[in-house]
Formats: C-alpha cells, structure tokens, sequence
C-alpha cells in the first residue's frame, strides 16, 4: 500500500499532468478554443500544453488498474501503446515509485511520428478517419516526450521506449509479461496490431484499456479481436470515451474503482 504522502504524490501529478492548475487552452480548432474544466477532466479537449489529453477520470482509471495488479501480485510490465506527450507513462512510472516497486518496466511504445497515413491497402474506416492529416498535433518527437519524463525526474532504468509502427516494433519486443495494456492508437490496425502482439503476454488479473472505444474502428478492431479469441471478460466504460476489461483469473473478481 501506498503512503499517504505517496497518495497526495499521485493525486498532485495527475493535476498537472493534465494541467487544472494552470489550465492551458486547447488546440483552437479541437472544440470550445477556452479551457472548460469539465472538457479538461473528461478528456474532452486537445490541450495546448498539459502532457496529456485523456483527462483526469482515465488517468484515474490508470492508477487504479495499476495499484489492484500490484496489490493482487499479478506479474507483469506496464505498457502504453500511443503515448503522446507520455502523460499516462509518466503516471505509471510515478505509480510504480510511489509504491517501491523496483522490478517492473513501463513501456512507452509509439511511432513518435503521429498515426500512419492511410492509403487504399489501408482498413475503410481508417481511410475514412485520415486521422494523419493532423499529425501536426499528434506527432510529438521522442526526445520531447523523454524530457517531460526528466521534468518529473522519472527516466530511468525502468522506462523503455519502443519507437517506430506497431507493427514493426510490438511482435519482437523483449516484453515477457504484461499486467497492465492500455492501448491509444486510435485506428483499427494499430489496435489490432496491439492486441495481437501483447495481448497473449498479459497475465491472468491483468487488465486491459481502450483508450479510444468510442471511435468506430479501434472499437470494431476490439470487438473482432474479443470474438476472435472467445473474450468475453466483462467491458466497463471509464468515462464517454474508454474502457477498459479484466482479463479472467479464478483469484480476482473484475471491480470498477
């Protein structure tokens, strides 16, 4: 268990990971162009300057999906796949310390070039997304978002970046085992190419986040991976946008925080 000094760590960190405390202004032409609170906590807005955009009640999520593996012993590594600024690694990374735990990674997995341009080989519904017409806000370089790691003075032997497409990087990287996936690549084949590549390394009791379960191709790339696989764990919403799922271990029972 976490100190209580260790829960106001976390509690201060997610503020301004997202940044309530100064509240920055979204990207202009993302929705309302002045900072709303309730835009802000429900990860509603593209902030000009927060490291993260999925608000508080998913970084919430986070750390509780991670403090219920670690107080439930479930073995694995955390990873995130679509990292952005790295707020949410940044989280976990924060998590693990304010814990004690020293023998876990966190994996921030990202091409750091924003999402891939879809072409006619490309899924429809990625096609009909374009989501890389505005790699302008999502392609954040490496070297930006290892700094903001060094900001919190939580870079180390700990973090592991994983950087290029997900196809390319997820099927050979060195992760044994996973207690904690949360997947933000927004499209159908970077989902697919995450569930595919890490789903079989997460240990029974380890957990699942769909960042992005509201847009229609990540979501229908889940629902076929599910079926696929005969996955019928339980999935509870977060907030309007995530979910997230437990995967089936007879020692733990699924719970929302």
């Amino acid at each position: 268990m976490t100190t209580r000094d260790g829960t106001l760590y976390l509690d201060l960190l997610k503020k301004v990971l997202t940044n309530v405390i100064y509240e920055d202004a979204p990207v202009p032409w993302w929705g309302d162009p002045d900072y709303d609170s309730v835009n802000r906590r429900m990860g509603l807005d593209c902030p000009t300057a927060a490291h993260t955009m999925v608000g508080m009640e998913r970084l919430d999520n986070v750390q509780f999906c991670v403090e219920r593996v670690l107080a439930d012993g479930v073995p694995g590594d955390l990873i995130e796949t679509g990292v952005w600024r790295g707020g949410v690694c940044i989280l976990m990374r924060a998590i693990l310390r304010a814990h004690g735990v020293h023998d876990r990674k966190v994996w921030v997995a990202d091409s750091f070039q924003g999402v891939p341009v879809t072409d006619a080989d490309s899924h429809p519904l990625d096609q009909e997304m374009a989501l890389h017409k505005i790699n302008s806000v999502l392609s954040i370089p490496a070297e930006e978002v290892r700094a903001n790691f060094k900001r919190y003075e939580l870079l180390d032997e700990q973090v592991e970046f994983l950087e290029g497409w997900f196809r390319d990087t997820l099927p050979g990287a060195p992760i044994d085992t996973l207690a904690v996936m949360r997947l933000d690549g927004d499209l159908y084949e970077s989902t697919v190419d995450a569930l595919t590549s890490l789903y079989p390394k997460l240990s029974p009791g380890g957990f699942v986040i769909i960042d992005d379960y509201n847009i229609a191709p990540c979501r229908k790339a889940v629902h076929e991976y599910r079926r696929e696989h005969g996955i019928d764990d339980k999935i509870v919403p977060i907030d309007l946008s995530g979910v997230y799922w437990r995967k089936e271990s007879p020692a733990v029972t699924p719970e929302r925080p």
